[in-house]
């Protein structure tokens, strides 16, 4: 980059205004930690500084073979919200999961001279990439970068204050549990049936409470304790496709979905409407958690779009039918609707609808959701009696939707 230090200090100073503004930055010393990092200094060459500094723009840093992504600059909205979701404070011994540099250059700021930064990645090259550009950047002594498989724990390391990790988690193992130390606060985005939600948890000796959620999007994590999610491709008779990714809950037989798409879609209003530009971000989760049958569905917008041409991941599958969500103007709003393919796609796409109305009654403006994490082995009588249950490898994750009642 050939932009002099004096703009990219004014950019810092930009960004930051607009992270307050917006709420993503909420004190002073996180303010302070994004001031003082040039974040150019962690992107490929021949990103601007336009991209570098934009508030929600995500930088790939590596690629595997087929181009899925391995490692990532997180959008400055996302770094800066889960520092603030961490509380760090000077002297904190901090654990970073998924290393890229920036963040860990952030850390080191916030901790100060008396604190430890240990960043830990699976992949060596991007263990190696970051401790260069930490050294580039003023930080090689500040941060000490592991090559190794985190979700298994690291031997021989103390526990640590806090732990962030920045890439998704499908489940909390005993390892990653086991390197919190009394009080510590974990932030992680955690995927629960196939949504991610980057969720705060105060560690206090039994199960793993939230403080604090926030939406966000990460690569998910390589190695022991990575989950793949289970996806099928149905065809249409024009060759266009449509992919249903489940993360758990697989039905016993996909095959009556073969044909699905060689009928007509039919639909179901929902009478739920969105006015433009308005945040919705609560209905996946919603989904997510109460709709039995749910799963992803991406496809060619030939099979995909409804008539405003918009269509989102978010659906069921019920019996032999297939349904997704589509936004559809209508009286300078947008209802949702249901849109389906298959020989119960009548019924597939009623479901959808009926539950964006329950989200719609008893979900929509309840903004304090909680959530709980209970190791493997605790008595589910122990469990809030409010909550609902999503069940993991070696544990199971709880959710309280204040206005929704018993699950």
């Amino acid at each position: 980059m050939t932009e002099s230090p004096e703009t990219s200090e004014a950019r810092r100073a930009a960004l930051v205004a607009t992270l307050r503004e917006n709420g993503w930055v909420r004190t002073d010393e996180v303010a302070r930690a994004v001031l003082a990092v040039p974040r150019e200094i962690f992107l490929p060459e021949g990103v601007s500084l336009d991209d570098a500094y934009a508030v929600d723009r995500a930088v790939i840093t590596r690629r595997d073979e087929n181009g899925v992504a391995l490692s990532s600059v997180s959008a400055a909205y996302i770094q800066a919200a889960m520092l603030d979701q961490a509380c760090l404070k000077p002297g904190d011994r901090v654990l970073e999961i998924g290393s890229g540099g920036l963040n860990a250059a952030y850390v080191a700021e916030l901790v100060g001279s008396g604190g430890t930064v240990v960043s830990v990645d699976i992949d060596a090259e991007v263990t190696g990439r970051a401790q260069r550009l930490l050294g580039e950047a003023g930080y090689g002594d500040r941060v000490r970068l592991l090559t190794a498989d985190a979700g298994q724990g690291l031997a021989g390391e103390d526990p640590f204050d806090a732990v962030i990790v920045t890439v998704g988690m499908w489940d909390l193992a005993p390892g990653l549990r086991g390197m919190l130390a009394p009080d510590a606060t974990l932030v992680v985005p955690l995927i629960m049936n196939g949504v991610t939600r980057t969720i705060a948890f105060r560690h206090s000796g039994g199960p793993l409470m939230s403080t604090s959620v926030e939406v966000a999007g990460f690569v998910g994590l390589q190695g022991a304790e990575a989950h793949a999610d289970e996806v099928f491709t149905l065809l249409s008779p024009a060759g266009h496709s449509m992919r249903v990714r489940f993360d758990s809950g697989v039905p016993v037989d996909m095959s009556v979905l073969d044909d699905a798409l060689a009928g007509e879609p039919v639909t179901a209003g929902s009478g739920v409407t969105v006015a433009s530009g308005e945040s919705f971000e609560r209905l996946s989760l919603w989904l997510a958690w109460f709709l039995p049958g749910f799963c992803r569905v991406e496809g060619d917008d030939e099979v995909m779009a409804g008539p405003g041409g918009r269509w989102f991941p978010f659906g069921v599958v019920r019996d032999a039918g297939v349904a997704y969500l589509t936004l559809d103007p209508t009286d300078g709003r947008h209802e949702f609707v249901a849109r389906a393919y298959g020989r119960d796609a009548a019924t597939a796409a009623a479901t959808l609808a009926e539950q964006v109305r329950a989200w719609d009654r008893d979900g929509r403006g309840n903004a304090d959701v909680t959530f709980g994490y209970w190791p493997e082995g605790t008595d589910r009588a122990a469990l809030p009696a409010d909550a609902a249950v999503l069940d993991k490898s070696h544990g199971v994750v709880t959710i309280s939707w204040p206005g929704r009642g018993a699950a």
